[in-house]
């Protein structure tokens, strides 16, 4: 038998909204898997669906730069959130997704690319570690572009031209007005910022995540007792449903709710003045999927004065 943490319990409650002894009984069920018990909530009814981790995010900042046809997202972490407000690791942010651009979205080819103000990469992050005081990596990067059109980007958060918590490129392939592009694929880029799409499509989500939610629905309409036709109704519903909520061109547009971002797009054809096609988008939020250690501040200090 598992044990069973209230620490496990409140992050499964976090998740899924559930009841705590609710939640006690699905970890006990599944020996303390926080994925396997949401998976029990939702087939039972009592989670409308798994919330998005509320991770503690790392700190640091996302640099976004764009040149031409061609945008790029980087994100550097470090220690605490102060650093995000020093002039240095700003410029070297905003330095590192220049180099970018021209060195492609391997973290290791960034790092060993020639820095503008010398040496690499990789130095100038030492360098700034050994000025700064803290630890500081370039953890990810990803970049876009098209063959004709516009590669449209949003920050959110904002510290300085280029900078900020939430990092956003959205490629649009077409070969009408580049400022009516330009302005639509910042459009699309602030709604991704806020509304979190997992895939561009049906067709980009992952194999391993239809199957489960699949699973899921099943398993819910099974145990209401419906007849095996009934249930497979049901998930298919239920997988369209899904598309929806996770989707970018079938999640309907925070700048005009009653349209799918893919009705938004057609009717901008109009003012653009050629077809639009959304190729693909990156939304870099900062620290997202890292686990920091929550600690006790006042236990440290009592640690340190020897109590």
């Amino acid at each position: 038998m598992a044990n069973i943490t209230a620490g496990m319990v409140k992050e499964l409650r976090e998740k899924t909204g559930a009841g705590m002894m609710d939640c006690k009984n699905a970890l006990g069920e599944v020996e303390g898997d926080i994925e396997a018990a949401i998976d029990w909530l939702r087939k039972k009814g009592l989670a409308k669906a798994a919330k998005k981790a509320g991770r503690v995010a790392a700190e640091g900042l996302i640099g976004l730069a764009l040149a031409g046809t061609k945008g790029v997202v980087v994100e550097v972490n470090s220690e605490t959130d102060f650093v995000a407000r020093n002039e240095q690791f700003q410029a070297l942010v905003r330095n590192i997704a220049q180099v970018a651009l021209s060195a492609g979205d391997d973290v290791a080819a960034i790092g060993a690319a020639a820095y503008p103000a010398g040496g690499t990469v990789s130095e100038a992050v030492s360098s700034a570690v050994a000025t700064i005081g803290e630890h500081m990596n370039l953890r990810r990067a990803k970049e876009l572009s098209v063959t004709s059109g516009v590669v449209a980007s949003y920050i959110h958060g904002s510290v300085g031209e280029g900078l900020g918590k939430i990092g956003v490129l959205v490629a649009l392939e077409s070969t009408g007005k580049a400022d009516e592009l330009a302005a639509l694929g910042r459009q699309i880029a602030m709604h991704v910022a806020a509304a979190n799409p997992q895939a561009l499509d049906a067709a980009g989500i992952d194999a391993d995540v239809v199957a489960r939610e699949r699973g899921v629905l099943a398993e819910k309409a099974k145990a209401s007792g419906k007849p095996d036709n009934v249930v497979e109704k049901i998930v298919e519903s239920g997988l369209k449903t899904f598309y929806k909520e996770v989707t970018l061109v079938e999640q309907p547009f925070i700048h005009e709710p009653s349209k799918t971002v893919a009705q938004a797009v057609k009717e901008s054809e109009g003012k653009v003045g050629a077809p639009v096609k959304v190729t693909g988008f990156v939304r870099f939020a900062l620290g997202e999927g890292v686990e920091k250690q929550e600690s006790d501040f006042a236990a440290e200090v009592a640690a340190a004065a020897g109590a």
